[in-house]
């Protein structure tokens, strides 16, 4: 190990190996895909893609084990779970997604090829770039080694919250009663619009705050912050909100529930009050 705590050799082949392993799964899902006509295919390998990346950095990383292993045991369930849910929601449609229709119309096999599987990949290489380093990287016996628990422990809560969320959302969808409400609003859905987004990012900050316990793993900061502009404004919340505005409800659901980060039902009212009594 360096002065730095990185055995930057060492962090050449994990990196090496994470870009082997995430060219592998897009090439072999945009086969696939492109074959069926169903360019979607691409959300199915977005979980096991980092999952993948993750156990191949512990495999050749040789860096703190349980830190290492630990991230990739985490990393893995999370991805398991979601890599799950999203396939089984494309077995059940013979259709292509719209959003990508509508994205890739007229496109090329090569631009279709770039736009959807090399960008996925290079984004799945970002994202995971914390657990890379840390694959390759000394815990020190300073109270930074504390970072390690307390990340994966976030990241813990973080899939936790996002299965509770997308849980709610599935029982609700498959509810068939008259009594059924136009919004899903209770739950961890009454605290926020979107909690299951909120996990999500919560597992990519806790996989950046356990790399941080390695001094140089802190200025892998980038990597949380695009999962959560992916999350709310690229491909998540934003748009979400957009297609719901004019759903019955949605709007006086907007106006009393918290956007991402949950608060107690009623809090978003209490601290909009707040601020018009300070102008």
């Amino acid at each position: 190990m360096g002065l730095t705590g990185v055995d930057g050799r060492n962090l050449r082949r994990v990196v090496g190996a994470a870009a082997a392993v995430t060219a592998a799964v897009q090439t072999a899902t945009a086969v696939a895909a492109l074959r069926r006509g169903r360019r979607d295919y691409v959300d199915a390998v977005w979980g096991p893609g980092l999952g993948a990346i993750a156990v191949t950095a512990a495999a050749v990383g040789r860096g703190d084990p349980v830190r290492r292993w630990g991230l990739a045991a985490v990393t893995s369930v999370w991805a398991a779970r979601l890599g799950g849910q999203i396939a089984g929601r494309l077995r059940t449609s013979d259709r292509e997604d719209p959003r990508y229709t509508e994205y890739l119309e007229g496109d090329s096999t090569a631009a279709v090829v770039g736009k959807v599987f090399v960008t996925q990949g290079l984004a799945q290489l970002v994202v995971s770039a914390p657990i890379q380093l840390a694959a390759a990287s000394a815990v020190p016996r300073t109270a930074r080694r504390w970072l390690v628990p307390a990340g994966l422990a976030v990241m813990v809560a973080g899939t936790a919250i996002e299965a509770l969320a997308d849980r709610q959302k599935d029982r609700y969808r498959a509810r068939t009663d008259e009594a059924k409400p136009p919004i899903l609003d209770t739950g961890l859905w009454g605290w926020s619009r979107h909690p299951n987004y909120f996990g999500d990012s919560l597992v990519w900050d806790g996989a950046w705050l356990a790399s941080a316990a390695s001094a140089p793993g802190g200025w892998t900061v980038p990597a949380p912050a695009l999962m959560s502009y992916l999350l709310i404004v690229a491909t998540g919340a934003r748009r979400t909100e957009r297609r719901m505005q004019d759903r019955p409800g949605y709007r006086e659901y907007q106006r009393r529930v918290s956007f991402f980060v949950p608060l107690p039902p009623g809090k978003r009212d209490e601290q909009r009050d707040e601020r018009r009594s300070r102008r």
